[in-house]
Parts: structure tokens; C-alpha cells; sequence
């Protein structure tokens, strides 16, 4: 477990300071969700070990510095009565702001297509554990205007679009906190180096071709995303873009002029907006 200390300049005259997470897992069940369940979390926490020592330590630098948490998605790794009450109790005990990734709405992991039909199924359970509407909110922080949006489906909606224009109108510098990155062709390529699909929100249609049919049908951007996409490049008001899903640690560039940072699930991102 590392803990990254990261500038972000969105130009600002007051600095302050948040911790940022992602992609904890947390791999609780018990016989209350029956036994399918619970050897489902016996196989996936070994796939996370750390979880919940990562979780503790931030919110024990961000209680010890009385500063906000981010978090960027998958904080569950699937839906049980175990990880939605281990959910509600750290968003009772400390001030965390969230975006809902895709394992958020997972029922049993990788067992069917995730739709809006898939993650209504237990959006409503899911949502009680949260304090911020986990599919679209806003906060402001200091001076900035903190934009969450659940696209861990590689999607963006009608809705989201708007409440994004919305918020821009406020006339405030925005930081995005999404789940899935959006495209960058450097992140493309360093994750196409070991992977058979980027995982990325946006990829053009031509550098899709490769990728398995099951992803590219995944993946695939529908004509609102690529809408919002081309929205979020244009914005001037939008500075910055928090996320995770990729499970690795990432500073990169969106649109030759947005940084676009990912913090790893093993690691802490202390993060200082300038």
C-alpha cells in the first residue's frame, strides 16, 4: 500500500487537500445471502486480500487531516446484505463523496450481460448504503464543483448528460469523477500491451476491431456517449477527471488538456487542488 501525493491544478485561489480511492471490493457474504453466495466470496477474496486494510488506513488519513473521501466505484465487489452494511458503515463514519462503478449493481460477478435492466435490479438496495445518489451527483468543495457519474457500463445517459450541463451553468471549475477512464490513445496503448480490450469510455470505432465480440458489444459507445464525450472535451469549465477500473495507477492527459488520474485498489491517492 502506497500513498500518492498528486497536484492537480483547476486554478483555484485556496488549495485544499482529499484522499482519493477506488475498486476496493470488499468480498463479505453470509448465509443470509445463501451458500452461492458465500463461495463466491470465498473465491473473490483471494483476488483482493487487501481490501479492507486499504479502506481503513484512508479513512484514518483523511480523519486525521478532517478532509473528504473519493471514491470512484466498485467499493462493493457484488451485492450482499454483508458488503451493503460494511458499505453503509463507512459512509456513516466518514465524509466520502462517490461514483458507482459497475460491480456496485453486480448480483453474482460476471454472471450476465450489465444493462440499466440489470442494474435497476438492485439499484434501489444498493443506493441505501450511500449518502450521495451513486448514479448522479454533485458537491462542492473549496472552490470546485465535484461532478460524480456512474458510467461503469462504458455508457452515458440522456439524464447524465443534462445534469452535467446543468452543473457547468453554475459557473464553478468541475472535477468529473467517472468509474471507466475515457479514452486517451497513451492509456489505450498501455493497457492493449496486456489486455485484449482497453476498458476505456470513447475508443473510436477503428481501434475497437481487435477487441472480442463480447467487449465490443461491452464497449461500444452509443451516439449519447459519444455526445457527452465530445461535451466533456469542449468544456472549459471541466479541469480534471478522477477514476479507477483499470486497478492501476495512471496520470495522464484527456483532450491534450484535462488531466485524467486513476489510483490502483491497493493504493492511496492524496491529492492537492490548486
Amino acid at each position: 500500500m502506497n500513498i500518492i501525493e498528486t497536484i492537480v491544478s483547476v486554478g483555484i485561489k485556496s488549495p485544499f487537500r482529499v484522499v482519493h480511492i477506488s475498486d476496493t471490493h470488499l468480498t463479505d457474504a453470509d448465509l443470509r445471502d445463501g451458500e452461492r453466495k458465500v463461495l463466491l466470496a470465498e473465491k473473490r477474496k483471494k483476488i483482493f486480500p487487501g481490501a479492507e486494510q486499504t479502506l481503513e488506513r484512508a479513512c484514518q488519513l483523511a480523519r486525521e487531516q478532517g478532509i473528504p473521501i473519493l471514491h470512484t466505484g466498485d467499493l462493493l465487489d457484488f451485492v450482499s446484505i454483508a458488503n451493503l452494511e460494511k458499505a453503509k458503515e463507512f459512509t456513516d463514519k466518514n465524509d466520502c463523496f462517490m461514483a458507482a462503478g459497475n460491480h456496485e449493481f453486480s448480483l453474482y460477478v460476471g454472471e450476465a450481460k450489465e444493462d440499466a435492466a440489470y442494474r435497476n435490479q438492485s439499484l434501489a438496495i444498493v443506493q441505501t448504503a450511500f449518502k450521495n445518489n451513486i448514479r448522479m451527483s454533485s458537491r462542492v468543495i473549496g472552490d470546485v464543483n465535484f461532478v460524480a457519474l456512474d458510467n461503469g457500463y462504458y455508457l452515458f445517459d440522456v439524464d447524465q448528460l443534462a445534469f452535467l450541463k446543468a452543473e457547468v451553468s453554475k459557473q464553478m471549475p468541475i472535477v468529473l469523477l467517472l468509474h471507466n477512464p475515457l479514452y486517451e490513445r497513451a492509456l489505450y496503448d498501455v493497457i492493449m500491451k496486456k489486455s485484449p480490450c482497453a476498458y476505456l469510455v470513447g475508443v473510436p470505432e477503428a481501434l475497437m476491431q481487435g477487441y472480442p465480440a463480447d467487449r465490443l458489444e461491452q464497449q461500444r459507445a452509443d451516439d449519447v456517449t459519444r455526445e457527452a464525450v465530445a461535451y466533456i472535451q469542449r468544456e472549459p469549465k471541466i479541469k480534471a477527471i478522477i477514476a479507477g477500473h483499470i486497478h492501476f495507477n495512471y496520470e495522464g492527459v484527456f483532450a491534450n488538456r484535462i488531466p485524467q488520474i486513476t489510483t490502483s485498489c491497493t493504493d492511496i491517492r492524496h491529492i492537492e487542488f490548486v
